[in-house]
Order: structure tokens, then sequence, then C-alpha cells
């Protein structure tokens, strides 16, 4: 951030010499095409009188009088100040080439052209034209600024609500998994053993990982490899679990961690009876910078009784995927005609739309 606000003031200044040069260049341009020699004491003398009074005119306004009075909401000093700035630099510059004028009147015996006033009404003219460009300039930089702000500021926000949601993750993934384990212990110890360590490896995932903006997909799905793993050991044999990773090797794929995990929670709790028949398939591929994860599985809607879970885990991936993720997602989820089934299908494209 620091590196690019030096860089656009580097581009600010440099704009401001150019069209500074232009401003003071004129002169000579058009003495020069018109067929008039100017040498550079005629410009210094001359030439260089009206650019230099818009000069004054210019950044007096836009250091001084703009930000103290304008931005301020002092109006009526801002317009005494320029009127009485506009005048002194006015009366200075016609002062000055009256002087300049008559050191020269060897060479300009009299005064040919308009009467002096034309010249005096064309040039306070065109420093009222000075201030309002000023004021043009210093206004689109405020407004640059204050949305470079509000972009900062709703950034910042977005970031803490992420950063929340996946906190609020933490203890959501934490008591499911303690509930499963609980469970075990009550009819195969050796089993709630084995789902312990398996859970101080998820943990560390989640702990170290999940403060991350990103995570590589390849580590991503071990995650899930070992979570679906832990999730077996607690199965009946009337379940059966079909996994299918489509993920290339060696893919630098990034993702936002733990942003499937909820809707895999989410098929083991309802896709599983404990008397019928049931299945959970899982699928999850990558092609052509887009991440498909596509679960089916059994579907056995909770009792009223049955007050496992909080049902906030939908909700935050929802919540995720909109700040990770805007208008880069697909989420398609329902019960199948028969009542049998429950289907999610979220597609995500990892990469920027150029």
């Amino acid at each position: 951030m620091k590196h690019t606000d030096e860089h656009l003031r580097y581009a600010e200044v440099l704009i401001h010499v150019i069209g500074w040069g232009m401003v003071f260049g004129f002169p000579v341009l058009m003495m020069n095409r018109s067929g008039f020699g100017i040498t550079w004491g005629d410009y210094l003398r001359h030439g260089v009188v009206v650019p230099l009074t818009f000069l004054v005119v210019f950044y007096v306004n836009y250091f001084v009088l703009i930000p103290r009075y304008l931005f301020a909401g002092r109006m009526r000093q801002y317009i005494i100040y320029n009127v009485l700035l506009v005048a002194a630099v006015l009366l200075g510059a016609h002062v000055w080439q009256e002087l300049t004028f008559r050191l020269d009147q060897p060479r300009h015996p009299r005064h040919i052209g308009p009467p002096r006033w034309l010249f005096v009404a064309r040039d306070a003219f065109s420093m009222v034209l000075t201030v309002g460009l000023s004021v043009a300039i210093r206004l689109s930089k405020r407004w640059a600024q204050h949305e470079e702000a509000r972009r900062e500021a709703e950034k910042s926000r977005a970031e803490a609500e992420l950063k929340n949601l996946r906190n609020q993750l933490n203890p959501h993934f934490l008591l499911n998994t303690l509930n499963n384990i609980y469970a075990l212990i009550a009819f195969d110890a050796d089993k709630a053993q084995a789902a312990v360590q398996e859970l101080s490896r998820l943990l560390r995932h989640v702990l170290y990982e999940n403060q991350q903006r990103t995570v590589g997909l390849d580590r991503e799905m071990d995650f899930i490899r070992n979570y679906i793993e832990l999730m077996r050991i607690r199965l009946a044999a009337n379940v059966r679990v079909e996994t299918q990773f489509d993920i290339p090797d060696g893919s630098r794929t990034q993702i936002a961690p733990l942003i499937f995990i909820s809707l895999i929670e989410n098929a083991f709790k309802h896709g599983i009876s404990p008397t019928e028949p049931s299945f959970i398939r899982i699928l999850f591929s990558e092609d052509k910078g887009e991440i498909r994860c596509d679960i089916t599985n059994s579907y056995h809607p909770k009792t009223g009784e049955d007050k496992s879970g909080s049902g906030i885990g939908l909700e935050q991936v929802r919540k995720r995927l909109e700040l990770s993720y805007p208008g880069r997602y697909t989420w398609q989820q329902g019960v199948s005609a028969d009542k049998k089934e429950y289907r999610s299908i979220l597609t995500i494209k990892t990469q920027d739309k150029p």
C-alpha cells in the first residue's frame, strides 16, 4: 500500500510539472509561430508574468484556501480571500508589466492594440478559471482519497467478518467432532482412542491453516480425507461412504480454508440412519480454474427431539462464499423428488475474470 501511494504521489507531481511546463511554454510557442522574435530577456520580463500569476493563484488555493476554508465549510471567507488574492496578483502583474514596458520605451514608443482594461479583464477571467480548476482538481483528489478510504474500510470490515466466521467455525467443528468421539467411547474405547489421534491432526490444520486467507488445495483435500476417515470410525455396517478426489497432482490452486467442511458435516449429520441403509458420496474435482464439490447422501432429516448441532454451519458457508468469492460461485442444494436423497453441488471459480 505504501509503495502504491509513493507511485501515485510521483505521478501527481509529474502531471503538475508537465501541465505547468505547457502553460509556461505556450507564450514562447505562440510568439515564434506569429513571426515575432523573442529573447529570453523579453520572455522573463513579459511572457512569464501571466503564467506565474496563474501558478500563484492555483497553488495558494490548492494548498491553503481550499483545505482551510472551502473544505471546512467556510465559503464566505473562501470567496473573500480569493477576491483579495486575485486582485493583489492582478495588480502586481500589471504594475510589473507597466514598469517593464516603460523600460522598453525606446523600442516601444507607444501602446499599440486594444485598451489595457481588456487585458486586465482577460487576465482576471483567466484567474477565476484557474481558481475553478484548482477547486476541481483538489475535489477530485479528495474524492479519490475518500473513496480509497471507504474501500479500505469495507475491505477491513469484510476481512474482520470473515475472520469472525472462521473463528465461529472452529468451536462448531470441534463440537461436532467431540460428539462423535463421545458416542464412540460408549461402545468401542479403542476406536475412540484412534479418533482422538485423528482429531489432534485435524485440529493442527484448523488452528494453523484456518488463520490464513487461503491454503493450498492439496492440503485442504488431505484435511478432508482425514476428517472423513475420522467419521468412518463410528459408522455402522449399514452405512456406505464413497469418495473420489479428481485433483491434479501438484495443484497450486489456493482455496479458502474449511470452506467445504460444513457441507461434509451436514452429509454425515443428515445422511446416516441408525436403522436404515444409508450412503454418502463425496466427489471433489478441479478443472480449468474451477473446483467442484458434489455431495449426495441418503436423506434422513432430524426429528424434533434431536437437538444436536445448531444449524449455523451452512449459513456460515454462504456468508463466507459471499465474502471470499462474490460472483464466482454457484451452489445448488435440495432434496430429490422422492425425498430419499439430498444433493449439494458447490462450484467455485478460483481465478478472477480477466
